[in-house]
This record gives structure tokens, C-alpha cells and sequence, in this order.
């Protein structure tokens, strides 16, 4: 019996050229792409990149395709990225996914069955996919054998398709959400850690070229001190504090960028000097002021800020946490000392009681 690939779906596959930088700036204004395309561009990271061209290495001189690559950490790090660099440096495609978009078992077939020997498939959001469909890579990882099930009842028969060795490359920001089996079968698993200042300088530095944007060692420090330890936070700011220099250099002022101008850019837009925005600030006054400095519940915190705990836990906690603002205890969320300094508060506001 002989089967023909099906038709792949085109909003699921994307060619390997690079992706803009950020996701919400798509489009023919979006820019070049700041995007490294090698590991010698890739900046930071250094064990992670160190493990990966040492794999990589070894996966080229055997002539096969390299072992299953997982990849975890806060967003904006370069996961997606990582995806990219890791397709171009084996030769190879790049085929992409997101886990919440992947819904049927046939979709994930048919990426599955046309993939070429050597290809790599990346799934964004892996720990996202449904358990049913995580039962399918089961088999395509581990025995390159893809099983399906054709026509129902008793009529029903089971085909088993080979697959080419691929690489399977996932993304996620919350590894205890994968279930063991899969996080198993990940013959590489690599977390990607946030940023110290003096990387995230570079980044900026290197961005700022790409971009034509006359930027000073002072200026990018600047940018890179107040980003979060994250790179995708950085290349953002960038681009704002170059539109306000840009309407600056307007008005008769200079368009480069140098701490000044970073510092009143910032300002602006309301990220202090720690890096923090409008919501983080708004975490750090609810858990302080409404809740006594804590303890509060994830649940109470979301209700009372309007935001999603989801939100909260992903985006907002990891680099409030780091920073030695905020805690998770056993009995919910406590301000810190650090905490109430930054924003100006008494330290009668901390929590009195036993957290343990």
C-alpha cells in the first residue's frame, strides 16, 4: 500500500529564513530582523551554547540528525531562536508549531510524514500540546514510527508509517507541566537562564548597528540595566528609546542615544530604574497595601489586580522573584525589605508571622 504525503498546513510551517524578533511586530514595518543566524552571533548563554556546538558537532561528523532538544526558561530568552540557529547549522529545514494550535492528531501527522531526514521540527509552547497528541511523538521520538488508527469500530486497523530521523526542538516556560514520559524522551534538555547586564549591553549594542541607531556605550547600559535580565525586552526598548530620540533629533536636538536621552526615554515610558514597569510596581503596592505585605494567595493577587494568574506566575513572578522582591512561600506571595525600599514604604508593612 502505498500512502501520498497530505497536504501540510501552511499556517503551521514556516520557512527557516528568520522570524522578526518579536512576535507582535509582524509585518513589512517590522524592520530587519535582529535575530542571530549562528551560534558565534549568539550572545550569552554560554553553557547552553557551549552543550549545543558540541552536540551539534558530533551529530555532523556521525552524518545523523541530532538527539531531541528541550528547551526551557522565561520567555524572551532565545528559545526560538536557538531553534533557528540549531536548523541552519545541521543544514537542514525548520519546520515550526505552537502547542495550543495544534488541536488534531492529523495535523501533527501530517508535519510528522513530511518531514525530510535531518529536519527540525520545533514545537513553542510544548508543555500546551494536548496529552492525546503527546502520545503520538511518543513513538516518532523515540522509535521514528508514527501509528495510526483508519476507519472506526470493528472495522478499524492500525498502520504504522516510518519516520526520518528528525530532531524534535521544544520550547516551554514551564517544564513540570510536561509529563515525564515526554520530558524523557528529550535526549538534551538545556534551561536558558535571564541575562546580567553586561550581555544584555551587548545585545543592545549589536541591535542597535543592525538597526543604523548611533547609540554610546552609556546609552546601551542603560537600556540593557533596566530589561528585565531579557533580551526581547531589550530589543524593544531599544526601539522605543530610538523613536524618542528620533522625534528629539526632530525638534534640532541629536539622534543618538546616550545615557541622558535613555534615562529620559525611560522615564516616559514609566520603566524605573530596576527594570520594573507599571505592573510590576502594581504587584509589589497590591501584595504591600492590600494584603498587609502578605501572605496572599496567587487567586487573591490575580482577583485583585485584574490580571490573569497565568500571567502573573509566567510573566510577572520569575523576574520579581530574582530580584529578591517578591517571595512564594508555602501560604502565598510576601513582599520583601528590598521591596518596600524601592518603593518607598515602611518596613512595618512586613509580614510577621511564621511563612513556613
Amino acid at each position: 500500500m502505498t500512502l501520498e504525503r497530505s497536504p501540510l498546513p501552511s499556517d503551521r510551517i514556516v520557512n527557516p529564513a528568520p522570524a522578526p524578533d518579536d512576535a507582535e511586530e509582524l509585518g513589512p514595518s517590522a524592520g530587519p530582523s535582529l535575530r542571530p543566524s549562528s551560534m558565534d552571533e549568539y550572545i550569552g548563554q554560554r553553557k547552553v551554547v557551549e552543550n549545543l556546538k558540541l552536540f551539534i558537532t558530533a551529530a555532523r561528523q556521525r552524518g545523523d540528525a541530532l538527539d531531541h532538544v528541550l528547551l526551557a526558561g522565561p520567555p524572551g530568552l532565545g528559545k526560538t531562536t536557538l531553534a533557528h540557529i540549531v536548523a541552519r547549522e545541521m543544514g537542514t529545514q525548520l519546520h515550526c508549531l505552537t502547542g495550543p494550535n495544534v488541536e488534531r492528531k492529523g495535523d501533527l501527522a501530517a508535519v510528522l510524514t513530511n518531514l525530510q531526514p535531518g529536519d527540525v521540527l520545533f514545537i513553542d509552547e510544548i508543555h500546551r500540546l494536548p496529552k492525546a497528541l503527546e502520545e503520538v511523538l511518543y513513538g516518532a521520538m523515540e522509535d521514528f514510527k508514527l501509528d495510526l488508527i483508519i476507519g472506526q469500530g470493528p472495522a478499524a486497523r492500525t498502520l504504522q508509517l516510518d519516520l526520518p530521523r528528525f530532531t524534535l526542538v521544544g520550547a516551554t516556560t514551564r517544564t513540570g507541566l510536561l509529563t515525564n514520559p515526554l520530558r524523557d524522551r528529550f535526549g538534551v534538555q538545556l534551561r536558558l537562564d535571564f541575562y546580567p547586564p553586561e550581555e544584555l549591553e551587548r545585545v543592545v549594542s549589536r541591535s542597535a548597528g543592525i538597526l543604523g541607531v548611533p547609540i554610546g556605550a552609556d546609552g546601551a547600559s542603560e537600556i540593557a540595566r533596566r530589561s528585565r535580565g531579557t533580551p526581547r525586552i531589550a530589543n524593544r526598548l531599544l526601539k522605543r528609546v530610538r523613536d524618542f530620540s528620533q522625534v528629539k533629533a526632530g525638534r534640532g536636538g541629536d539622534a543618538s542615544i546616550t545615557r541622558d536621552v535613555s534615562r529620559a526615554a525611560l522615564a516616559l515610558f514609566e520603566v524605573d530604574e530596576r527594570g520594573l514597569d507599571p505592573m510590576d510596581r502594581r504587584i509589589l503596592l497590591a501584595v504591600a497595601e492590600k494584603f498587609d505585605g502578605g501572605p496572599v494567595g496567587v487567586d487573591n493577587l490575580s482577583s485583585a489586580l485584574g490580571e490573569d494568574r497565568e500571567t502573573l506566575e509566567e510573566v510577572y513572578e520569575p523576574f520579581l522573584i530574582q530580584e529578591g522582591l517578591l517571595q512564594r512561600t508555602p501560604r502565598g506571595r510576601v513582599v520583601t525589605r528590598a521591596a518596600l525600599q524601592h518603593l518607598g514604604l515602611p518596613d512595618d508593612r512586613l509580614p510577621l508571622i511564621d511563612l513556613s
